[in-house]
């Protein structure tokens, strides 16, 4: 009995990729029609739908689903969110964890609604550094918490494949608003994201 797989892609998006990876595929000295790249443009086309799929979830009502009234103002911290980006200067992966703090003003949200943030702006054509403000406002905004932290850390492929060829370098950016403009709050987050707790 054969193997199906069941996926749904875009036919236009999967047609017109499959063209371009064809011409890549040639265009670097290769023949597409050789017996393991027969399939590769449309397995690329397919791959490619499946890492930019962020542009099709917004963020802000991945938020909005799961708000509730709540009497905490303490800091909520979900560390290690791990995460997969594609660099928009060369279409190389990146990938890392992010850390997302936020303390709640009356408001919070289900902790796997941050994952599925980082998901939304991560499966992107993306820098790292828009990616971390981008995680940063949406959660301020939607959830209007008295304050946001959010730091990650990244390789990538760009750095480690080409160009510079570094294996060992590690990216971190970070970006803070409301009470994690404060020394005490913000040394706080960054204590916790780099402690073991067991």
């Amino acid at each position: 009995m054969a193997y199906h797989k069941h996926e749904t892609y875009d036919a236009a998006a999967t047609d017109a990729l499959k063209t371009a990876y064809t011409s890549i595929i040639s265009a670097v000295g290769e023949d597409p029609a050789r017996e393991g790249l027969l399939k590769t443009p449309e397995r690329m086309a397919k791959a490619m739908q499946f890492i930019t799929q962020g542009y099709g979830m917004n963020a802000a009502d991945i938020l909005n689903s799961a708000k509730f009234h709540e009497d905490y103002n303490e800091m909520v911290l979900v560390k290690n969110i791990e995460l997969y980006s594609l660099c928009e200067h060369h279409l190389l992966p990146f990938f890392g964890k992010a850390h997302i703090a936020y303390i709640p003003n009356g408001v919070i949200t289900g902790l796997s609604k941050l994952a599925h943030v980082v998901e939304a702006f991560s499966r992107r054509l993306q820098v790292q550094e828009r990616l971390t403000h981008q995680i940063l406002d949406v959660i301020q905004d939607t959830l209007n918490p008295l304050g946001v932290g959010v730091v990650i850390e990244a390789q990538h492929l760009c750095m480690m494949m080409r160009g510079v060829q570094k294996q060992n370098s590690v990216t971190t950016t970070s970006a803070f608003s409301g009470q994690f403009m404060k020394n005490e709050t913000r040394s706080e987050f960054l204590r916790l994201i780099s402690s073991n707790l067991s």
